[in-house]
């Protein structure tokens, strides 16, 4: 399973990238968030993606999109709180891209923080593999 070192992990097993600085920065931090590898591999092959709406607001923990798989129908949970600013509509006609390369061309969306400490509250990658492994 990968887990890039890289990234941060909510233990619903969606991924965080920090998009410049959290410290020190002029205005709020912008996290792209996706599912991790784990996630995808679970919910077998994706076909449809629900993700939130640009300009809506989520706050940590909450559902805020869905996939559906030949599996099952999953919630994706906010792994910080704040506005989603933009969202992968590539996944509307692509939704396997969550499958295929779910720490690159399948993003979900990227929500502006509204506190960035919660960035720094969530799993390393070590925290998130012995999540998963345990």
């Amino acid at each position: 399973m990968n887990v890039p070192d890289d990234l941060r992990y909510s233990k619903d097993h969606e991924w965080a990238k920090v998009e410049g600085e959290v410290e020190g920065q002029a205005g709020p931090a912008r996290v792209r968030v996706g599912i991790t590898d784990y996630a995808q591999d679970a919910l077998g092959d994706v076909v449809f993606v629900q993700v939130p709406t640009v300009g809506s607001a989520v706050r940590q923990g909450d559902g805020f999109g869905e996939i559906e798989s030949t599996k099952s129908v999953s919630d994706v949970y906010a792994p910080v709180s704040g506005t989603v600013v933009e969202v992968n509509e590539v996944l509307a006609t692509d939704p396997a891209l969550l499958n295929s390369d779910p720490y690159g061309d399948g993003w979900l969306c990227v929500i502006e923080v509204e506190d960035a400490a919660a960035v720094s509250a969530l799993l390393d990658a070590d925290g998130y593999r012995a999540l998963t492994e345990g």
